[in-house]
């Protein structure tokens, strides 16, 4: 490679986003004391863009701009320029979303922000081309009326930014409203199913028609909504419409067919052409829908997609000491000698180099039919591609085929006249030759960036999928991880999380100059982590430091005026707000999860304060539940977990006992949203007989492993019979 003509202050940062940007003409600082000074010394407005290295229109702002020598000289003149990486800072990143979002009615990245020297927004929006067009204004205009504005009309814009900041601050509290009490149960359960009914595509699944995103916390709450309503067609209803959800995706070409694991999300209703890029947090999260659709349905096509999605990170997202990393690109390199990269070019097929991999006659099939035949046939390839050139608005796609399984293996096998078993085989030949073929291209890049949150959620992947599909190895890559957390992201010494690390030289583990202390999201991933962790190996140390950061996560983010947790903790005079996330999307709002989290961590502590934050979440967020509960499935499913009361599994026996192990099979074979479940192994000076002395209380009756379902610490009658025990565990 030849050598950079530019280096910025970005060459010493370790978050891969920013490094991409370490060589582009603009001088770039990162977020920090140096660059904020420089602007008010100078008197200059702040530039500021923030990003992520997977993103695709940020690469395209880059390339058409931020590599632009005269764009550049036009930056640096004018503004000092700041360069975020969202998923390291995204305190930085909420708050200026939150901007963007109020005063232009949309958002996304790259995300674009002017900033008065104090560090106010006043104008922003997202990607901009760099020239005006006809339906537009360009980026290199964009700057320069900026820069008229500041020089010609300063007061007014410092005026303006001030008024934009307290209407920001006004609009974004989310606090308690004088008495208000958790809203009820089942009002807003039955208001969640309904506006999430109304919005459920019949035909493919899913809740809108195109983008089409997975959003596993919708398909959680129909999970939950079903298991309290079993009996009911309403509870029949949302089993078929998360389970149809799960199928129609695995079919999909959201799916990766050859390489494993989910896309992004989907540009088409039929979860057909997906945007490229693979990130962490959709793996985790749907290897523990997968599991849980396993758990209820029994079917063998549900417990492959979670061997799916698990072979895909342990192979292609897993650093050798343990962490997970945070993503790969949509964007690569199509062969070893192409100049520029281009959306999906890993992953798509041309008809007549599938024709060339697969020319094998199939023996016994219909006369003449190779393997191509069946495969092209089976995904949906067409000869002159089967892209949509609507969704293919750079004509990237062009000839190639995103695969897409349009039959049933029984309908393709009767076609060519095969037996399904045979079928099976003969798909899974292709798959491996064409991964074997796919080896030799140009990958996407990786984001080896390792987040605590992301691994948290990760972790809770394993550890669920471990224990609904009885297998050891995937509770054992959870515990390496969480291992990992507590070397890497975890200060002993403060007692505190950190945000991230990073993949360094020779695949060390590097840490920034200056760490980035954990938000309010990795404490609350980690800690559900590690819960889902104790419950997946029994281990007690896990659940000790769980309860260790719940304590830590208390004192940092709790807001005692207003109730619930704030995102950020108080003291950083650069953030202008302290926000609290009111919207389940991609990732579950941290407020969310963290109302189980108490009641869970009450369950295994006996610490009953932990009972009352939890009621407090829920009065906090009361009228936003009942008016809009469709924005907070996972908090409406957390509402009717506190109603109901977690019922606590206690299982008395020797955990290595053969009836011990065939209880704990029977409780984590079981779906139940409102259980947690705990061994008493006799040994009285375990971490969890001291934090609940009542265990020693509880006896085996007739030296057999024994089952007590309790309720607020109240026991049922001894159970010694598995069957006995299934019937105990539905809600």
């Amino acid at each position: 490679p030849s050598v950079p003509r530019h280096t910025n202050r970005l060459i010493n940062e370790k978050s891969p986003y920013l490094l991409q940007h370490a060589h582009n003409p603009v001088d770039w600082y990162p977020w920090g004391q140096e660059a904020f000074d420089k602007a008010k010394t100078e008197n200059k407005l702040i530039f500021l863009s923030v990003g992520y290295s997977t993103c695709h229109w940020c690469h395209v702002m880059e390339e058409e701009s931020f590599k632009s020598k005269e764009i550049g000289e036009i930056m640096n003149e004018h503004f000092v320029c700041i360069k975020v990486d969202r998923e390291e800072r995204p305190d930085v990143d909420k708050v200026y979303m939150t901007f963007v979002q109020a005063t232009s009615g949309g958002g996304g990245w790259p995300m674009s922000v002017w900033l008065t020297p104090d560090l106010k927004p006043f104008a922003g929006g997202t990607y901009f081309p760099p020239e005006d067009g006809v339906h537009h204004v360009g980026f290199r205009t964009v700057l320069l009326r900026i820069a008229e504005q500041w020089k010609e009309n300063k007061d007014a814009l410092l005026e303006s930014s001030q008024r934009i900041l307290e209407a920001l601050r006004h609009t974004s509290e989310i606090h308690v409203r004088g008495q208000e009490s958790p809203p009820p149960a089942k009002e807003v359960m039955d208001t969640c199913f309904q506006q999430l009914s109304r919005s459920y595509d019949e035909d493919y699944g899913g809740f809108s028609k195109s983008p089409k995103f997975p959003t596993p916390v919708n398909l959680n709450f129909l999970f939950t909504y079903w298991a309290l309503h079993r009996t009911t067609p309403e509870g029949a209803r949302a089993l078929q419409m998360a389970l149809h959800t799960l199928k129609m995706m695995a079919h999909g070409g959201i799916h990766d067919h050859i390489g494993q694991g989910f896309h992004r999300y989907s540009t088409d209703q039929h979860w057909h052409v997906p945007h490229f890029e693979k990130m962490l947090y959709d793996q985790g999260q749907l290897a523990a829908m997968y599991s849980k659709a396993f758990q209820i349905s029994g079917d063998e096509f549900f417990a492959d997609i979670v061997r799916d999605i698990l072979l895909y990170v342990s192979r292609d997202l897993s650093d050798q000491a343990g962490g997970f990393y945070s993503a790969e690109d949509a964007d690569s390199y199509p062969t070893t000698t192409s100049r520029e990269k281009q959306e999906g070019a890993f992953c798509v097929w041309a008809a007549e180099e599938l024709r060339a991999l697969l020319p094998d006659p199939v023996k016994g099939a219909t006369e003449g039919t190779t393997l191509g035949d069946v495969f092209m046939h089976h995904y949906g390839v067409e000869e002159a591609g089967n892209v949509d050139p609507m969704k293919d608005p750079h004509q990237e796609l062009k000839g190639k085929n995103v695969l897409i399984a349009r039959c049933s293996p029984e309908l393709t096998a009767a076609r060519f006249g095969l037996e399904p078993v045979q079928l099976s085989a003969l798909l899974q030949e292709c798959r491996q030759r064409l991964s074997s073929a796919r080896a030799q291209r140009p990958r996407p890049h990786l984001d080896t960036k390792m987040l605590a949150a992301w691994n948290g959620l990760m972790i809770s992947g394993f550890a669920q999928a471990g224990a609904a599909l009885a297998e050891q190895g995937y509770v054992c890559r959870a515990a390496q991880a969480a291992a990992f957390l507590r070397t890497h992201l975890f200060d002993p010494d403060s007692g505190r999380l950190l945000r991230s690390c990073y993949r360094g030289k020779d695949n060390s583990v590097e840490q920034s100059t200056v760490p980035i202390q954990g938000f309010l999201e990795d404490y609350v991933f980690v800690i559900q982590a590690l819960f889902d962790l104790y419950e997946a190996s029994l281990e007690q140390g896990w659940l000790e430091w769980a309860l260790h950061l719940q304590h830590m996560q208390d004192k940092l983010f709790w807001d005692p005026k207003g109730f619930a947790y704030f995102s950020t903790e108080a003291g950083d005079p650069s953030l202008l707000l302290r926000l609290k996330d009111d919207q389940d999307g991609a990732e579950p709002t941290p407020n969310s999860i963290t109302v189980t989290n108490l009641l869970r961590a009450a369950c295994y502590s006996g610490h009953m304060d932990w009972v009352e934050k939890a009621r407090k979440i829920l009065a906090a967020f009361s009228e936003r539940l009942q008016k809009i509960p469709v924005t907070l499935p996972e908090m409406v499913r957390a509402t009717a977990v506190f109603h109901h009361t977690l019922k606590q599994v206690i299982v008395c026996g020797d955990p290595q006992g053969e009836d011990t192990k065939e209880m704990l099979h029977c409780v984590r074979s079981v779906f139940s949203p409102n259980k947690v479940l705990m061994v008493a192994d006799g040994d009285c000076t375990g971490f969890l007989y001291r934090q609940l002395p009542f265990l020693a209380s509880l006896e085996r009756k007739d030296g057999k492993a024994t089952a007590y379902i309790c309720s607020n610490f109240t026991c049922s009658l001894p159970v010694t019979s598995v069957q006995e025990l299934r019937g105990m565990l539905s809600p």
